[in-house]
């Protein structure tokens, strides 16, 4: 009624003024036209948006039950203090599911055509464990500063990136395979629809082993932002020949963002692909520079408000691989693997770990007449015999997958655990645990 009532009012005064003065008479009427229009296109996009807030809210009570479309993504509100995305202990070597135990059937569902295979074998790994709260992270390095934080009452330690063009890397990462691939979590506090269309999250491969962009390189920016969809952009650079890919890459990850997102990433060769949680983003086949070394994994995060805006990155994992692992199964009739995920001291499996298994079954729907015997391990957190115990209920957890979502038979399936018996690496180190945490695969 307003906006009607201040548009009759409007017209009125320009009509008023227009009386007696016929030479001006057709414009003054093309303009009363124009702003009605653009009155209504007001009023149009307000009610647009308020039967979208309304409809989300109304999926929201839908897809989670109990939740009355009034459950706030961690980070939300407006607060300086960030809320953990579900506790994960140690041990953990990614984030914990994002749904509760109602949800959970629905997670592993929407995950099971997620085709990112991880690397099995760890180049390196940290989620802090070993690093005090308030120090840089021993394993880090960067021209700004930093510090590991934990959230609420979470165990689970976070590195807070600074705003502004600083640099984080790893300095003990000094080479990379041809085929590898990059997990790791954010977390975010005090986004809003006042945060910057420039704010974002950077992630560069390049050739310079410390803080430059280098002769080579690529870079990935993530949007931050809450009050538009922005895109995702891809760029890479080689000496001599300058951006020879430059795109923008059409996402809305807004809502991902704030609910501790899961990155992965995989590159085979020149080949680079980008997931945020299950969805795939970025697949350029031709996006690392032909010829170049780029050797150097590198962070950072702009366009933020300091002292409001607030980004947080953990469970980082570079490993060798991301191949297919079909081919390996079926040449050499088993594969080991550390890329199933579950969530600490427990057998649910975190949904982002569904390539794996996807690939498993697609090789037991082709070769009609192979069964398996799956078997877990973990690593020496624990006692001996939580462990045994552990590992067994991660292979069970692992066939009711392939049995409840991919369609295969029971009785082509075994299971068995090991425990902490049959250690890969050192259980001394993050790294030497994740390599410790696997599923194998054997046929019978």
């Amino acid at each position: 009624m307003k906006t009607s009532s201040l548009i009759k009012i409007f017209l009125s005064i320009i009509f008023m003024f227009g009386f007696g003065l016929s030479a001006n008479a057709q414009f003054l009427k093309k303009l009363a036209k124009k702003a009605e229009k653009a009155a209504e296109r007001t009023v149009e996009r307000r009610v647009e948006r308020e039967t979208s807030e309304k409809t989300d809210q109304a999926l929201d009570s839908i897809l989670e039950p109990g939740s009355g479309g009034k459950n706030k993504a961690p980070g939300t509100g407006g607060s300086d203090s960030p809320s953990s995305g579900g506790k994960s202990d140690q041990g953990n070597d990614s984030s914990s599911s994002k749904t509760d135990n109602s949800s959970g059937e629905k997670s592993i569902e929407v995950y099971s055509k997620f085709d990112f295979v991880p690397g099995d074998e760890v180049i390196f790994f940290d989620d802090f464990s070993n690093d005090f709260v308030g120090d840089f992270p021993s394993k880090w390095d960067t021209n700004s500063g930093g510090e590991i934080v934990t959230v609420g009452n979470s165990p689970e330690k976070w590195l807070e990136l600074i705003p502004g063009w600083n640099t984080y890397y790893l300095p003990n990462i000094t080479s990379l395979p041809e085929d590898y691939t990059i997990e790791f979590d954010i977390l975010t506090a005090g986004l809003d629809d006042k945060t910057s269309s420039q704010a974002g999250f950077h992630i560069m491969l390049s050739d310079d082993p410390k803080f430059k962009d280098g002769s080579h390189y690529t870079e990935v920016w993530l949007p931050v932002g809450q009050y538009g969809s922005f895109d995702i952009r891809a760029k890479n650079y080689k000496q001599g020949k300058g951006s020879e890919i430059n795109s923008a890459v059409r996402s809305d990850i807004r809502k991902a963002i704030l609910n501790r997102p899961h990155i992965s990433i995989a590159v085979n060769g020149q080949r680079y692909r980008l997931w945020v949680n299950e969805s795939k983003y970025v697949d350029i086949p031709r996006f690392i520079p032909e010829g170049s070394d780029l050797k150097s994994i590198k962070f950072n995060v702009n366009g933020l408000k300091d002292g409001k805006d607030r980004v947080f990155i953990s469970n980082l994992k570079v490993a060798k691989g991301g191949v297919d692992l079909r081919r390996k199964l079926l040449s050499e009739g088993s594969v080991s693997t550390n890329g199933i995920l579950f969530d600490s001291g427990s057998a649910n499996i975190q949904p982002q770990s569904m390539g794996i298994i996807l690939q498993i079954s697609q090789v037991l729907k082709q070769e009609t007449s192979m069964n398996l015997n799956i078997v877990g391990h973990t690593d020496a957190d624990g006692s001996d015999e939580a462990n045994l115990k552990l590992s067994k209920s991660r292979a069970e957890a692992v066939k009711k997958v392939l049995v409840d979502v991919y369609r295969i038979g029971s009785d082509r399936l075994q299971t068995d655990g090991k425990g902490e018996s049959e250690p890969v690496a050192d259980n001394n180190t993050p790294a030497g645990k994740a390599k410790n945490r696997r599923v194998v695969f054997k046929r019978i």
